[in-house]
């Protein structure tokens, strides 16, 4: 099946009204989208991914009212939260109604909701008669797209349409919070686009560490987000050289200087803004990885504050050590 990358909201809608996947552009990363609501059709987002079923998948809305079509209960914190961030890079997980299927939900009695920003994605939504599930638009653990071509290379033939919004604004996933019932405490279950601090500003509260091992939102599995040479992540790069030195088919990754004698490397924000980083991480990745000079990636922490907590998780994640 070719795929083609195009801008044409009709053809987007005529693919998934038909049961096809379309990948779509997001302010996040581009997403691969399918009818929510049709067990078959996520059933090949699963495949298409190569994504294990017990990975939950998010269920994107075209606004912030439509949650109450999907969610049993939507207590007031989270509706707070609804008002302040939506539409954006926010994902909310709330108890579910029986009309999302168990496939998407991975079995949970909750379901992950969001309303994307991206005007592109807000214009397709609202042409449909179903919300979208759509994960990141790659092969399951590997880089996240956030650009048309990042797509085609991992799932070119796979998939029918690549919906062209342009390069992704924010550039990592979205957040991902989970309201307790009686809205008395949320968890931080994903660093994300939202600020962690912005999240608590709003509830009143601190964002607890979940508290169940198990997963219960897209995003948390040990290993993730990760390129295909192997990635190290240490806390300062010029410390690392100056005990390794440089070795050959090494690039470096640094959040805004990169040290003395490095030639192959890259820098995420000149000017130290997080913001900007978190824009530029995966498409850097993205590089260094088509990059046949490139064996093994050394990045260094950035601040662990606002995004920069997000971007901190993608690269732990990146650099975990593959299950055995």
């Amino acid at each position: 099946m070719p795929t083609r990358i195009g801008t044409s909201l009709e053809t987007a809608v005529r693919c998934l009204e038909s049961g096809r996947l379309v990948a779509i552009p997001t302010e996040t990363v581009y997403g691969l989208a399918g009818n929510a609501l049709d067990p078959r059709v996520v059933a090949r987002i699963f495949s298409v991914k190569g994504r294990p079923s017990f990975d939950p998948l998010i269920v994107h809305l075209s606004a912030a009212e439509e949650v109450f079509r999907y969610a049993s209960a939507v207590p007031d914190a989270a509706q707070r939260l609804m008002e302040a961030f939506w539409p954006g890079p926010l994902t909310m997980v709330l108890p579910r109604r029986a009309v999302i299927p168990d496939i998407v939900t991975a079995g949970l009695p909750t379901a992950a909701f969001r309303v994307p920003r991206h005007p592109v994605a807000q214009a397709l939504l609202k042409r449909l008669p179903f919300p979208l599930a759509a994960p990141s638009a790659n092969r399951f653990a590997r880089l996240s797209p956030t650009r048309p071509e990042h797509v085609m290379e991992q799932l070119a033939g796979k998939i029918s349409y690549i919906l062209d919004g342009g390069p992704t604004e924010v550039g990592v996933e979205s957040t991902i919070v989970r309201v307790a019932d009686d809205g008395k405490a949320a968890w931080l279950l994903r660093p994300g686009g939202i600020p962690a601090e912005a999240v608590e500003k709003v509830l009143g509260m601190p964002l607890l560490s979940p508290e169940h091992s198990h997963i219960q939102a897209p995003g948390q599995m040990k290993r993730h987000y990760s390129p295909a040479v192997p990635l190290m992540l240490v806390d300062d790069l010029a410390a690392w050289i100056g005990r390794h030195g440089i070795p050959d088919a090494t690039a470096f990754l640094a959040f805004h200087t990169l040290p003395a004698g490095v030639v192959q490397g890259a820098v995420l924000s000149p000017s130290g803004n997080l913001e900007e980083a978190a824009a530029r991480l995966f498409a850097v990745l993205h590089r260094f990885e088509k990059d046949d000079r490139v064996r093994r990636i050394v990045a260094e922490k950035v601040p662990e504050t606002g995004l920069g907590r997000a971007i901190n998780d993608r690269l732990r994640r990146a650099a975990a050590e593959p299950p055995t």
